[in-house]
C-alpha cells in the first residue's frame, strides 16, 4: 500500500511544487485548497502525513490542524506546517496542538522530501518492489528488546501470521544476525542502556541494504520524551507499551507495504466474500474501503458474480460499519454482483433498530447464503 502524502494550501502553484517534489518517490499525493476541504480528504483517505498551510480562506490551517486534533481517527497524523517568512513565529505557537515539523516558505524540493523523509519512509520508485507482498507472505522480523515478556508478547501476538519473529536482547547481536539475513523488519526497544536502540538506527540506516529497512521504537507511552527522539531521528513508526498487538500487526503491515486485503476479502467457488471481524477498528475500516472497490472489481474481471456480505462475527454495529457496509452493497451494485447478507442474531437484531438497515435481508450462515446465490440466475437480482 502506498502512502498517502495531503497537501493542503490554497495556491495551486505550491501544491504543483509539492507534486512536482514527490513524483519520484512511491506515494500518492492527495490535494485541497483549504481546511474544510482538507479534513474531507483526510477523513476519507487517512493520509500518513499532511502538509498545511496556515493562511488560507475558508477554514485556516490552525483551525484544521485543532479539528484534526480533537478527531480519534485522524489525531495521529502527522501534520508539517508551511507558512511565510513572517509567520514562523506563529507556527512556534500553534506547534503546541501538534505539529511535527514546520517548512518556510519559498522551500527547496529536497528540504520537503528530507522533512516528510523523517515521517514516514519514503521509497523511490526504482525501490518498489515489481510484484506487492502479501501478508499471506512470510518475513523475518526482528525484535530487540531486553525484556523476555515484551518480547514474548510480541512472538505470542504474531504467531498466527507466516512472519518468523527473532528475539535479542542487544543490538550488538542484531547487527550480526542482520548481517547474515536482511531483516524485513525491525523493532527495537528505546529504553535500551546507553541509548544504543539510537545507535543502532543509525547505523543500520548507513548501511545500503538496511537503508528503507522499516525500524520500529518499542516505547512506554508516557515516555514522551524518548518518543520525540525516535522521530525526529526517523525512525518508521513507534509500538507503544502496554502494546496492543492488533495495531502493532497493522502497522508491521502497512511498514511492510502488505497487501492485507486477503485478511476480509476471499474468492471461492465462484463467490467473492467480504468478511468483517469482530470487533474492527477504525484501522481496519479504512482498510476494508480501500479495498472494496478493487477487489470486486477484481472479482468481476476474474469472472465472478456472486457476493456474500459476512457479518457473522460482528459483535457491535456502529455507522462507521453501517456506513462501510452500505458502501459495499452499493459497490455490487455497481458492477451487477449479486450479493447477500449473513449475520448473527445480536446484529440481525440491532439493524432492526436503524431506520435505513431495518429491511436488511440475512441469512444466518455461510451455507444458506451459498445455497440461495447458487439458486440465483444470471438476470435476478438480490438483497
Amino acid at each position: 500500500m502506498r502512502y498517502k502524502i495531503l497537501t493542503v494550501d490554497d495556491s495551486k502553484t505550491v501544491r504543483i511544487i509539492v507534486k512536482k517534489a514527490f513524483r519520484l518517490y512511491d506515494c500518492d499525493i492527495l490535494e485541497a485548497a483549504n481546511g474544510v476541504e482538507g479534513l474531507a480528504v483526510a477523513s476519507k483517505e487517512s493520509p500518513d502525513a499532511i502538509l498545511l498551510d496556515v493562511t488560507m480562506p475558508v477554514m485556516d490551517g490552525v483551525e484544521m490542524l485543532t479539528r484534526l486534533k480533537s478527531d480519534p481517527a485522524l489525531k495521529n497524523v502527522p501534520v508539517v506546517m508551511l507558512t511565510a517568512e513572517g509567520g514562523r513565529d506563529n507556527v512556534l505557537k500553534i506547534a503546541k496542538i501538534g505539529v511535527r515539523d514546520y517548512i518556510v516558505k519559498p522551500f527547496k524540493e529536497d528540504v520537503l522530501i528530507q522533512k516528510v523523509g523523517r515521517i514516514i519512509d519514503l521509497k523511490p520508485l526504482d525501490a518498489t518492489p515489481s510484484k506487492a507482498k502479501s501478508i499471506l507472505d512470510e518475513a523475518n522480523l526482528v525484535v530487540i528488546e531486553d525484556k523476555p515478556a515484551i518480547l514474548q508478547q510480541i512472538q505470542d501476538g504474531l504467531r498466527h501470521t507466516p512472519w518468523k519473529v527473532h528475539g535479542m536482547a542487544s543490538t550488538t547481536e542484531a547487527l550480526d544476525f542482520c548481517a547474515k539475513t536482511p531483516p524485513d523488519l525491525v523493532m527495537v526497544s528505546l529504553s535500551l542502556p546507553d541509548e544504543s536502540a539510537f545507535t543502532f538506527f543509525r547505523t543500520i540506516r548507513n548501511n545500503p541494504k538496511h537503508k528503507y529497512t522499516p525500524v520500529f521504537g518499542l516505547v512506554v507511552k508516557t515516555d514522551n520524551a524518548a518518543q520525540q527522539q525516535a522521530q525526529q531521528v526517523g525512525f518508521t513508526a513507534l509500538a507503544t507499551k502496554p502494546l496492543d498487538m492488533t495495531e502493532v500487526e497493522s502497522k508491521i503491515a502497512k511498514a511492510m507495504n502488505l497487501d492485507t486485503s486477503h485478511r476480509y476479502f476471499n474468492m471461492d467457488s465462484g463467490i467473492l466474500t467480504l468478511a468483517i471481524p469482530d470487533n474492527p477498528t477504525q484501522h481496519v475500516i479504512n482498510e476494508i474501503t480501500n479495498y472494496l472497490k478493487p477487489k470486486i472489481t477484481e472479482a468481476v474481471d476474474a469472472g465472478i458474480g456472486k457476493a456474500i456480505i459476512n457479518v457473522q462475527a460482528l459483535k457491535r454495529l456502529d455507522m462507521t460499519i453501517i456506513k462501510v457496509l452500505f458502501q459495499a452493497m452499493q459497490t455490487c451494485r455497481e458492477l451487477a454482483l449479486h450479493f447477500c447478507l449473513v449475520g448473527n442474531p445480536a446484529i440481525i437484531a440491532e439493524c432492526k433498530g436503524f431506520e435505513d438497515t431495518r429491511n436488511w435481508q440475512f441469512y444466518n450462515s455461510l451455507e444458506e447464503a451459498q445455497a440461495s446465490l447458487g439458486a440465483i440466475s444470471v438476470t435476478s437480482s438480490s438483497a
